[in-house]
């Protein structure tokens, strides 16, 4: 008997559910809603879901959050304090975009179309999956250079190794060893299902805060008080500048995370509690956020302190390579690496793959979309970015000022114009009526546009304020004076602008259809279709249909 192997497939196992009935250019096995017997966090998912946000908080950039705000002349009260009221706002959206997640079960791409329409989608899609790819590939040089400190900790003559990549490159030979390695780490985590994850998350968020407080700890019993800049009393501006500082790195903060507040359904749709529980992030994320980025000014400014250093070592692993114990130096680079690995694939690689999921259905899935977007990275050469080409960096930071009106239409769309009333059937269904999409004008036929006008028109109203500045951030010998302004604080703005003006236009001009009688739910869907909608990463459950669905179809064949 000979052994058969199969042959890899182009396509995508697609789904057999309801959802997806003729309709494969829409949703596959990944993008149909989430079932009942695929929900896996469970009775400890808010435990779960909590240690999931604890770990993404645990990595560079929250260590370096203030760095920037004390070094333009804010104190370090100041800078948490901007810390913890921009993450209390951001966590407000994070947690009502991810109710609708732990609603519908489904992900963020899926419930674009019920704000955006089908074609319309599109916008929020792309904006995100640009942004998601960039900072995949950025948090891979983070965690290369954790992976340089390791190996050096552990071979010191490592850091010696001649280097053969020209300087222009910015980037070593023993740099781009660490970022290979640390990118092949990556991989067999992108290559499992969400609902495995929860295991590495919650690992992280146990062995990363002790490592963390063992530095905070190191900061305090070396230098007593923890270092200048706790010694500093008043900021060294004052006046309107003041007061444009703060708004301007408010918008920084919330700009790190205004990707979540879109993505947060990517992850919440997984969940078997009730979405009630979502508020739990209202308080938690800025305690969380503003307790971390307290260790990070504590232990950078000991570190200047104790080793007569310049100027503070604001990135972690500068700090780490003058510890002189090569045990301390493994274990603390360990954790930044752990860190970066996380934060890579909750917040970069899952919402990337989410997207080129619902932009290619028949031929990517969640595993193909985070290799995708895996292999991108390497396209866009970060090391390079990082060391030379700051305005690129500015620009891209300052990409997130789209995603704050996107976040708002999708917000208040649920929780406002359709008061938490969606159909799930119809948001995979592009003929179906409710979320076609059609206008009209006197004199002319109906035309079916599949995008909803009033989305795009918002959008536009609060992301032009901004795009003076965004220009300048790019190109600063450019002047737009005042212009500047609305940019230094874009993403509220647009986020307000943008809220403003879709409510008033879903007022005067209320797209009727999509504001049904009741919510349709998935699971009414499933207890009366043919196909159990399980998760695609398990082959031996795939297509079976469940006791009571045999049921219905005895039925259905009787009558």
């Amino acid at each position: 008997m000979k052994l058969r192997i199969p042959r890899p497939r182009l396509r995508v196992s697609q789904g057999e559910s309801a959802f997806a009935a003729g309709n494969a250019r829409w949703t596959n096995h990944d993008l149909d809603p989430i079932a009942k017997n695929a929900r896996r966090w469970g009775v400890l998912s808010i435990i779960e879901q909590s240690a999931y946000w604890i770990s993404d908080a645990l990595q560079a950039a929250t260590w370096q959050f203030a760095s920037g705000m004390i070094a333009v002349g804010l104190t370090y009260r100041e800078a948490l304090g901007i810390v913890a009221l921009s993450f209390f706002i951001i966590s407000l959206v994070i947690s009502a975009n991810g109710a609708v997640g732990a609603i519908y079960h489904v992900p963020f791409p899926v419930i674009a179309r019920a704000s955006w329409g089908f074609w319309g989608s599109y916008i929020a899609i792309i904006s995100r999956v640009i942004l998601a790819v960039f900072w995949f590939a950025i948090q891979n040089v983070n965690g290369g250079n954790a992976v340089r400190v390791m190996l050096g900790a552990i071979w010191p003559s490592y850091l010696d190794i001649p280097n053969h990549i020209p300087e222009s490159q910015g980037i070593t030979t023993n740099g781009m060893v660490g970022l290979l390695l640390f990118w092949l780490l990556q991989v067999p985590f992108l290559c499992m299902h969400p609902n495995k994850l929860r295991w590495l998350f919650t690992v992280k968020s146990i062995l990363v805060p002790i490592s963390w407080l063992a530095i905070l700890v190191w900061a305090f019993v070396t230098v007593k008080g923890g270092g200048g800049v706790f010694d500093q009393q008043a900021p060294t501006v004052s006046g309107s500048k003041y007061s444009w500082l703060f708004l301007a790195n408010m918008t920084s903060v919330m700009g790190n995370y205004c990707t979540m507040s879109v993505s947060q359904s990517d992850v919440s749709r997984y969940s078997r509690v009730s979405a009630k529980w979502q508020i739990l992030y209202i308080p938690m994320l800025p305690a969380v956020f503003t307790f971390f980025s307290f260790i990070g000014i504590a232990a950078s400014s000991a570190g200047q302190i104790h080793y007569n250093l310049e100027s503070i070592p604001w990135d972690p692993m500068v700090l780490i390579s003058y510890w002189p114990n090569r045990v301390c130096r493994f274990f603390g680079a360990a954790s930044f690496v752990l860190a970066a690995l996380g934060v890579n694939i909750s917040a970069n690689s899952l919402s990337a793959a989410n997207d080129f999921n619902a932009l290619a259905p028949r031929y990517i899935n969640l595993r193909r979309g985070q290799l995708l977007c895996a292999v991108l990275s390497w396209c866009l050469v970060p090391w390079k970015i990082l060391a030379s080409a700051g305005n690129f960096l500015n620009f891209m930071s300052a990409y997130a000022v789209f995603l704050g009106p996107i976040a708002a239409i999708m917000m208040f769309d649920f929780w406002v114009v359709n008061r938490r009333r969606y159909d799930s059937l119809a948001l995979y269904q592009p003929n179906n009526p409710t979320y076609r999409y059609t206008f009209s004008i006197p004199g002319f036929a109906k035309t079916i546009s599949g995008t909803n006008w009033r989305a795009v028109v918002a959008f536009v109203v609060g992301v032009a304020p901004c795009i003076p500045g965004l220009i300048k951030s790019v190109n600063s010998h450019i002047d737009v004076g005042v212009g500047m302004h609305p940019f230094e604080f874009g993403w509220l703005l647009g986020f307000v602008a943008t809220s403003i003006v879709y409510l008033l236009l879903s007022w005067l001009f209320p797209a009727k259809e999509t504001q049904v009688d009741r919510a349709i739910l998935p699971d009414e869907i499933y207890d009366a279709g043919t196909v159990d909608g399980l998760e695609s990463d398990d082959p031996d459950r795939k297509g079976v249909v469940t006791d009571t669905q045999e049921k219905d179809m005895d039925v259905e064949k009787a009558v």
